[in-house]
């Protein structure tokens, strides 16, 4: 389930220096363009966002080697450009988009328009700052590569459609002559029954104060300042209480995939979805019983090391 959290600074021991160059030799990174040195940062890039706080070098190494390193680099090196990389990732994947693309859309037309629409995301023909800008470059090689692009493809799908009800407005309906009929229902991801299942569970187990916490935070979209003021503590509890969330939610719902016969890859895999498209009564969950006075009263003293951001 996909949810942001605060991003630490990871550094890569020199004990881990043999690990990743053996990783680096399994992805096939230097045939498409990509050095050790780029690899190396890949990875240090991914740690931060997913190792948990002041990670070991063993809980690392199993980081690492839990990744899906042959797509990661492929992903990557298309991501800077490479044209190597991309005559290897177009025979084994331009097809698959269409398909991917008339799963979703039912429709031959709207489907080509989306799966050219995404191979435009992906090849990044816009640039920032002077870079090359692909989504391909948010790949983190945690789930396969297929999978990653049908969530993707599943999600622009969704953007559009929001897209386009919000440029039809009331107006140019009315001038039409158009008879208004409920508003369709946004379309849906498909997800994994046992995903939802998984999902459901462990939303539903949350306390009072957690279901406030994320409720808050990821479905009403306050700050965690604002979210801080309202229940009178500091803002540095907010964030270490929402990233530890995060992190037991995932655990919890992998744990109850893999208990459904999933395995750890597929759990993974499953769980790359936006938390807003879940098909589980999320709000309902995070609503229920909610109540600040959960927390304590007073203000919390910041512990060692925390800012106040």
């Amino acid at each position: 389930m996909t949810m942001p959290s605060v991003q630490p600074v990871v550094e890569i021991s020199a004990g881990l220096e043999c690990v990743v160059k053996s990783l680096y030799q399994k992805s096939g990174g230097e045939t498409f363009g990509l050095s050790r040195e780029q690899f190396a940062a890949i990875l240090k890039e991914i740690a931060s966002k997913y190792a948990p706080p002041n990670a070991t070098p063993g809980e690392l190494q199993q980081l690492f080697s839990s990744l899906r390193v042959e797509d990661l680099a492929l992903a990557r090196a298309c991501a800077l450009g490479n044209e190597k990389a991309w005559e290897f990732f177009l025979p084994r994947f331009r097809v698959k988009l269409y398909d991917m693309a008339g799963h979703i859309t039912r429709e031959s037309a709207s489907a080509r328009e989306l799966a050219d629409s995404l191979y435009t995301d992906l090849y990044g023909t816009e640039s920032r700052d002077g870079l090359r800008v692909s989504k391909l470059a948010s790949y983190t090689g945690r789930g396969s590569l297929e999978g990653w692009l049908r969530t993707v493809m599943a999600q622009e799908y969704i953007n559009r459609y929001r897209r386009q009800r919000r440029l039809v407005s009331l107006e140019e309906k009315e001038e039409g002559g158009t008879h208004f009929a409920a508003p369709d229902p946004e379309p849906a991801v498909e997800v994994d029954p046992r995903m939802k299942a998984a999902a459901d569970e462990a939303l539903a187990a949350l306390s009072a104060e957690d279901r406030f916490l994320l409720a808050s935070y990821y479905l009403d979209g306050r700050t965690l300042a604002e979210i801080a003021r309202l229940v009178q503590v500091h803002e540095s509890t907010i964030s270490r209480k929402l990233d530890k969330l995060a992190q037991s939610l995932r655990k919890q719902i992998a744990g109850a995939l893999t208990k459904q016969g999933m395995s750890r890859r597929q759990a993974e895999e499953a769980m790359e979805v936006d938390v807003r498209d879940l098909q589980v009564n999320i709000r309902q969950h995070l609503a229920q019983k909610t109540d600040r006075q959960t927390f304590p009263k007073k203000e919390i003293e910041p512990q060692a090391g925390d800012g106040a951001g």
